[in-house]
C-alpha cells in the first residue's frame, strides 16, 4: 500500500465491518479519516479505535442516518463546513433488509440507503472533490449485482414482489452505472469513479440479514480486513487515478456482466440519473459537466 499522509478519506458505514476496516487501515497509512455512522455509541468507539492504529491522530467521526435525505443534507453540510479537503470519499454504507420497510422519506429503505444518499452525498461533496483533485470516488457494489439488470421502473420494489436480496442487487447494479456516469461526466476534472466487489465477506450485517448464507458459507467467508484490502487500495495506490469506470475485485478489473441481459444501454442509464435527480431533489448546479466534458 502507498503511504496516504496528508490526504483526507470519508467513509459512509464506518463503525464495523468492511468500513471499519478500512477505517483502521488508511489510519495505519496516514490518512486524516473521517468515519461517518448512524449510531453515536457506535460511533464514538469506532473512533476511538481507529484513533488507537493511527499514524497521525486525526480521526473524526459524523453522525447520520443516510436512509434520510434530510440528514444525508445536513452531514454534507457539516463535512463541507469541517473538512477543508476530501481526497478519497468511500460509499460504504448499506443495508439487506429480508422484510420490506419505507424509510422517512417514503421510500424503500434499501434503496434509500444504498443508492438515494450514495447519489445525493456525493454530488454534494463534489466541488470539494473537484478542489482537492486529484481525488478519488469509491463506491462497494457487490457481486450480487451480476443477477440483476438496470431497470429503472422496478427498482424500488413494491410490496407484492419484495425480496430482501433482490432489492440488495438493484440498488448495487445501480451503484455501478451510477459509478459509469461520474466516471464518464468527471472525465478532466482530477477525479475519478470505481466501483468494487470485496468478496463475500463475514461482518454483522451479513449474520443480520442473510444467517443461513453466513452459516452454510462460513468457512469460505472472508474476514472484514481482506474484504477491506481493495478498498483502501483503490484508495492510495497512485495507479487508481489513471482509469475511471472500472468495477474492481481483489485489485483486479472486472467484466461489469456475467449475463447478457443484464447490459445497460444508453436509454437506461439516462433515466435513472432522471429518477435518482428526482428522488432527491437535487439538480446539476451551474458549471457541472454534461457527458464527457470536463467542469
Amino acid at each position: 500500500m502507498d503511504r496516504m499522509d496528508g490526504a483526507t478519506a470519508v467513509i459512509t458505514g464506518a463503525t464495523s465491518g468492511i468500513g471499519l476496516a478500512a477505517a483502521q487501515q488508511m489510519a495505519s497509512l496516514g490518512a486524516r479519516v473521517v468515519l461517518v455512522g448512524r449510531n453515536q455509541e457506535k460511533l464514538d468507539a469506532a473512533v476511538a479505535g481507529v484513533t488507537e492504529v493511527s499514524t497521525n491522530g486525526k480521526v473524526a467521526g459524523y453522525r447520520a442516518d443516510l436512509s434520510s435525505l434530510e440528514q444525508v443534507r445536513r452531514l454534507a453540510d457539516e463535512l463541507l463546513a469541517g473538512e477543508q479537503r476530501i481526497d478519497v470519499l468511500i460509499n460504504n454504507a448499506s443495508v439487506l433488509a429480508p422484510e420490506r420497510s419505507l424509510s422517512v422519506d417514503g421510500f424503500e429503505l434499501t434503496l434509500a440507503t444504498n443508492l438515494l444518499s450514495t447519489f445525493l452525498l456525493t454530488n454534494l461533496l463534489m466541488p470539494r472533490l473537484v478542489e482537492s483533485a486529484p481525488a478519488r470516488i469509491i463506491t462497494v457494489s457487490s457481486g450480487g449485482m451480476y443477477t440483476e439488470a438496470l431497470d429503472v421502473s422496478g427498482i424500488e420494489m413494491s410490496a407484492e414482489d419484495y425480496g430482501g436480496s433482490a432489492a440488495y442487487a438493484r440498488t448495487k447494479r445501480a451503484q455501478v452505472v451510477l459509478t459509469d456516469i461520474w466516471a464518464d461526466r468527471l472525465a478532466g476534472t482530477g477525479v475519478v469513479a470505481h466501483s468494487m466487489h470485496p468478496g463475500w465477506v463475514s461482518t454483522p450485517g451479513v449474520a443480520a440479514s442473510l444467517p443461513t448464507f453466513r452459516r452454510v458459507m462460513g468457512p469460505l467467508l472472508r474476514n472484514a480486513d481482506q474484504g477491506a484490502d481493495t478498498i483502501v487500495w483503490l484508495a492510495s495506490d497512485s495507479d487508481t487515478l489513471d482509469s475511471s469506470g472500472d468495477f474492481w475485485m481483489d485489485r483486479r478489473p472486472r467484466s461489469k456482466h456475467r449475463l447478457k441481459r443484464t447490459e445497460t444501454g444508453d436509454t437506461e442509464t439516462g433515466a435513472l440519473w432522471e429518477f435518482l435527480c428526482e428522488a432527491t431533489g437535487w439538480a446539476p448546479p451551474a458549471g457541472w459537466p454534461e457527458s464527457g466534458e470536463a467542469a
